[in-house]
């Protein structure tokens, strides 16, 4: 049979990420991007060590994201993302400034981390107030909070997992029982951290039902750097990609309040330059149920249902 009238595949457009070494979500990763896009992934070196802050500063060293992203230099991405957040808010602001810029120089191309990308997302959707839940031990969520307040963002609520390995095989139910528990308090929206945390179908559900903007750590890094390229991430009635969304449910807890947007934080090409709780010590050894997670002022145990 002669195909050759087809003309070849589709033109692809190319965005490279940086992934930790147990990344686990390719899969997930892929659910936002559209067909003619194409995801070139690699990862940094093996550590044995588990998800603490230790090796959230070990995988984001500047000369380990160098590496590779030289290594994807090699099929041309117009940008490339550091997706991981614990790795990219354990410096602070300055400190994820400064890896970003760190991927642009050493690529030549525009880059962006998740922790950055969270930022700007917050901006896009005017929240100054916003729960935050996590897979991570006390210490690493106290870091994404820090972070937050440099950020210019409040964290009104919390609830964390303890975990420190394997939290790709946290289920959707852990997530949802989380940010019910999270969001007492009226934020503006709600993030849920790690970028090896599944979270694609859980996002509308909880639009629904919380009628608040609902981001996550895998959405926000594909949302950034494909508008980054001038293409629009795919999702099902997500209130950071769907304008539809935002007139829905999703927007009735937003304050209504104006803010000024600041300048998304995008680090140029070169040449334009001038997870301490009862539940960590379980981790999700025995299974892929965690068990039950922590608020802030509670004592809250047992399996999640």
């Amino acid at each position: 049979m002669d195909v050759s009238f087809l003309g070849g595949p589709l033109p692809q457009r190319g965005v490279g990420i940086v992934a930790p070494f147990d990344f686990a979500l390719d899969r997930e990763l892929w659910r936002w991007v559209p067909d003619d896009v194409s995801l070139h992934l690699t990862r940094t070196p093996f550590v044995p060590v588990e998800v603490s802050l230790d090796l959230a500063r070990m995988v984001s060293e500047h000369e380990t994201l160098r590496e590779a992203v030289r290594a994807l230099c090699a099929v041309s991405p117009e940008v490339v993302a550091y997706a991981c957040t614990s790795g990219s808010f354990v410096g602070g602001v300055a400190g994820e400034r400064s890896m970003a810029a760190a991927m642009a120089r050493a690529g030549e191309m525009p880059a962006l981390t998740t922790s950055g990308a969270l930022l700007v997302a917050l901006r896009e959707l005017n929240v100054r107030r916003v729960a935050v839940i996590t897979p991570y031990t006390k210490s690493v969520t106290d870091s994404l909070e820090e972070y937050l307040q440099e950020g210019g963002i409040e964290v009104s609520g919390r609830c964390y997992l303890g975990l420190t390995r394997e939290i790709w095989r946290v289920p959707y139910r852990a997530v949802v029982e989380m940010a019910r528990q999270a969001v007492d308090d009226t934020p503006d929206a709600l993030f849920i951290s790690c970028t090896n945390l599944p979270t694609y179908d859980v996002i509308p559900q909880l639009e629904a039902e919380l009628r608040m903007p609902v981001l996550s750590a895998n959405q926000v890094t594909m949302w950034s750097a494909l508008r980054m390229i001038g293409k629009q991430a795919v999702g099902p009635y997500q209130a950071l990609l769907d304008p539809a969304a935002r007139r829905g449910p999703a927007s009735m807890a937003v304050s209504p309040s104006p803010v000024v947007p600041e300048a998304p934080h995008v680090v140029p090409p070169p040449e334009t330059l001038e997870p301490e709780l009862a539940v960590a010590e379980s981790g999700l050894v025995d299974g892929p149920v965690a068990e039950g997670p922590v608020v802030e002022g509670d004592e809250l145990g047992g399996e999640i249902p």
